[in-house]
């Protein structure tokens, strides 16, 4: 299982939320490119990068953050937050980056997503699923559809999506432990499918619990930036 820390990003700072409440930030580092070199020295060779700003404002802010830790990094960066265009899309792939995530766009305007799908290819493009009560969740998760995420899910499948990044916003910034049930659920449903975890990674002991679910990979934030997940640990995984 691939290990995938995030850094998210406010003003080109590293922070974080809890359960994607925007009044609940705390900032971790001023250099998120710092962050990223920490991560890379300790082996970690992938990277979930959020721009809050671009996701609250719907288009991105923070390009110079995604720019500077691709091009003075190795570390394999998918990308988010605000990507809403074509072109958008584009300049992200131009900047350095290995993959993009759409999530709110995925819902709000499928005929774009679909052609980042054709243009850049399945294996290119990742499937956002932010999920509340099992529906899917868009816009900074300031807005709650009555969307299934199985049939979601089911649909971008369909038109060639081989990767997914699902998030529990219910777990996110909790520490409380993975979402395993609704992994597990969507693993019966889409045996096939590359899932990405998100939220609710509390100790190393979570990420192991997911290894061993033969989850394709986890993204971890909070867990690290308070301590319970160390570089040394994540060195000897």
């Amino acid at each position: 299982m691939k290990l995938i820390p995030a850094i998210d990003l406010i003003n080109g700072k590293c922070v974080r939320l809890t359960q994607g409440d925007y009044l609940q930030k705390t900032t971790y580092n001023d250099n998120p490119l710092e962050v990223a070199k920490a991560f890379e020295g300790a082996g970690i060779e992938h990277l979930h990068l959020v721009d809050l700003d671009g996701a609250k404002a719907g288009a991105v802010q923070n390009w110079a953050v995604l720019e500077e830790i691709c091009s003075k990094t190795n570390l394999k960066v998918d990308f988010g937050g605000g990507l809403r265009t074509t072109d958008a899309a584009q300049k992200a792939f131009d900047l350095g980056a290995s993959q993009i995530t759409g999530g709110s766009i995925a819902v709000k305007n499928r005929p774009v997503f679909l052609e980042w799908i054709e243009r850049f290819g399945g294996e290119q493009i990742i499937l956002g699923v932010d999920a509340k009560d099992e529906k899917i969740a868009v816009h900074g998760w300031q807005e709650t559809t009555e969307i299934s995420i199985i049939d979601f899910i089911n649909d971008y499948i369909n038109a060639g999506i081989q990767y997914v990044i699902c998030t529990d916003i219910a777990k996110d910034g909790m520490l409380q432990g993975a979402s395993v049930d609704l992994y597990k659920k969507m693993q019966l449903a889409f045996p096939k499918l590359n899932i990405i975890t998100s939220g609710g990674v509390a100790h190393l002991e979570d990420l192991k619990e997911l290894d061993r679910m033969n989850m394709y990979g986890a993204i971890f934030g909070k867990a690290f930036y308070e301590g319970n997940i160390n570089l040394e640990m994540l060195a000897n995984y």
